[in-house]
């Protein structure tokens, strides 16, 4: 062995990038050094373990609603599509830029629309498991829903647009915990309603409408939480649903 074994060639060695001269010097200093050779056991088991939990989502194919997002998006900076690819491979979310360029910070209101659009589009699709408490148990929903997001909360009644309570789950994002609650119509569309504790010293009250990859999205918030309702169905029906659950949440 001529050269010293480092850092990177232990790396290199469990990821299979080592020429088979070195492979072969570093084998030999493994077996000189057991506690290298314990490190890189561990690291073996690791990528094992990371492939095993996530390559079935890697082989999925990609929501047709973003391979054609990408194809009308204008080319940018290289580092900022390799940030953007990043950040969606971290995630595993779709992110909604609701119409801000990406060097853009979001506003408050708007950055909570898009975290309810992504809630949205993350739960709504599921078939085995859309809620976590279904509307069998509505009651223990809503007040178990209520004392962790902080505030009495009501599942608003849909049944006069067509749209029943599926039911609802615990949520979390960097303002604590998120309620989220699901409805579905006869055709099988689903609107999510999802309730947050504001950010302190936000004065935005006004009712809103965003419109991204064909969620719609209308907003508000009262005092010290924000009220999202989240779809994909026609403008004109999640406006009257937005309506309906304003008037009951906000008691009228």
């Amino acid at each position: 062995m001529t050269d010293p074994v480092r850092e990177d060639d232990l790396h290199a060695y469990v990821d299979g990038a080592l020429p088979e001269a070195r492979r072969l010097d570093v084998e030999a200093w493994l077996a000189a050094h057991p506690e290298d050779a314990a490190r890189v056991q561990a690291w073996a088991g690791q990528n094992q373990a990371l492939h095993a939990a996530f390559d079935g989502v890697l082989n999925e194919p990609l929501p047709i609603d973003l391979v054609r997002a990408a194809r009308r998006r204008p080319v940018r900076a290289p580092w900022r599509a390799m940030a953007a690819a990043l950040a969606l491979a971290a995630s595993g979310l779709i992110g909604y830029g609701i119409g801000l360029r990406e060097d853009q910070p979001l506003p408050v209101p708007l950055h909570f629309a898009r975290d309810a659009a992504i809630a949205h589009a993350v739960f709504s699709p599921e078939a085995r498991h859309p809620v976590e408490v279904d509307a069998a148990h509505a009651a223990h929903l809503v007040n178990w829903l209520s004392k962790r997001v902080g505030t009495q909360l009501k599942a608003p009644e849909f049944g006069a647009l067509g749209f029943e309570l599926l039911g609802g789950r615990l949520l979390a994002d960097e303002s604590g915990p998120v309620a989220q609650f699901m409805y579905q119509d006869a055709g099988g569309h689903r609107v999510t309603l999802y309730v947050r504790r504001a950010v302190t010293g936000n004065r935005e009250t006004a009712f809103r409408h965003v419109t991204e990859n064909g969620v719609e999205v209308f907003y508000w918030i009262d005092r010290d939480f924000g009220y999202a309702l989240s779809g994909q169905i026609a403008h004109q029906d999640m406006q009257k649903l937005a309506d309906a659950a304003y008037r009951q949440m906000m008691g009228g």
